[in-house]
């Protein structure tokens, strides 16, 4: 069984008057699939161009420095040197406490997670029952827990039709619950329009980095292509991952079935057999060409289906990673036309 060292230790709560509580760390989490991490944790995450002067990747140093962001508090222990004692605390509350600093990293990671109506669907043959959303939330906590192996920040905003939750990028056990709790509870619902969302999620980010966008795709488009030139343009990295359920893709009924949009109210009566066909020919455009458009700016675009292995998809795309980014730097961005 693979364990997470970040959902083991229960962090400190301080006490007393003024003093702001830290978070607590849950048991093992649910998304923290223990298959998964097998499979992903081995190959290690490394990131295709230099981000913020720092060569990113699986870094000759893992500690860069330190910041002066403040991080979280620890007991003071004897030994412990007195200048980190937070006095301010002890004033308050009578308790010596010593503050620990945020380890500056060589990656700074954001994972935007699309929390609109449309992911919570599952299809009876989903992995483990999970709906689109419940895998892009094992996904974005299964990343987490290997960037944090290698001690680079992450952080987690998750959007509809306007950012919900926003979580700046650290390093620290810390926000690794803070970003469990947050996935494990927030509930898929309302519309979106992705594309400009996700530009002004973006622009609450205090630095460069590389962003994970987990989403169905199911937007308009052109605005999507729009706004990722966008995040290139201001210096992030940007990688899709495009999950979708395995009957939205194949459409496998063969009853007759009234179609529901699960954003709005409009209802569709239809015979699947009759036009399965020409479904799953547009679906199929649909998803080639979000890649040909994706591959052609640089960004890489990831399908999960949620009826296949997701240790394996991960696992996979991960490897290809290490073997394609000798060649990924120099291409361009989105904004041209596929050739």
């Amino acid at each position: 069984m693979v364990v997470s060292p970040f959902t083991l230790t229960p962090a400190l709560s301080l006490k007393g008057q003024g003093a702001k509580p830290i978070a607590t760390m849950p048991a093992i989490s649910k998304l923290l699939d223990p298959t998964v991490l097998s499979r992903i944790n081995p190959l290690g995450f490394k990131a295709a161009r230099v981000v913020e002067g720092s060569i990113t990747g699986l870094h000759r140093s893992p500690m860069h420095g330190v910041s002066p962001e403040f991080a979280e508090h620890r007991e003071y222990t004897p030994g412990d040197d007195v200048k980190n004692l937070d006095w301010k605390v002890w004033a308050k509350s009578d308790r010596y406490v010593i503050k620990r600093y945020e380890e500056e990293s060589n990656l700074r990671c954001t994972i935007m997670l699309d929390a609109s109506r449309s992911m919570q669907y599952a299809g009876k043959d989903a992995q483990n029952g999970r709906s689109k959303f419940e895998t892009a939330a094992t996904i974005a906590a299964c990343m987490m827990d290997l960037l944090m192996k290698q001690r680079d920040a992450v952080g987690l905003i998750t959007i509809d039709t306007k950012p919900r939750a926003v979580l700046q990028p650290k390093a620290t056990k810390r926000q690794a619950a803070q970003i469990l709790d947050t996935l494990e509870s927030t509930k898929p619902g309302g519309e979106t329009d992705l594309g400009p969302v996700i530009v002004r999620a973006a622009d609450q980010l205090k630095r460069r980095g590389m962003i994970l966008v987990l989403s169905d795709l199911l937007c308009n488009l052109d605005t999507l292509y729009e706004s990722l030139g966008k995040l290139q343009h201001n210096g992030h990295e940007v990688v899709v991952l495009h999950i979708l359920d395995g009957e939205e893709i194949d459409l496998p009924f063969n009853d007759s079935i009234i179609f529901k949009d699960i954003e709005g109210s409009e209802e569709v009566f239809g015979e699947p057999w009759a036009f399965r066909k020409a479904y799953q020919s547009a679906m199929n455009e649909f998803v080639d060409t979000v890649t040909r458009r994706c591959q052609f700016a640089g960004i890489d675009h990831i399908l999960i289906r949620t009826d296949q292995d997701l240790g394996q998809t991960l696992a996979q795309y991960l490897h290809r990673r290490q073997r394609m980014a000798a060649t990924t730097a120099g291409r361009g961005r989105i904004g041209g036309s596929v050739v």
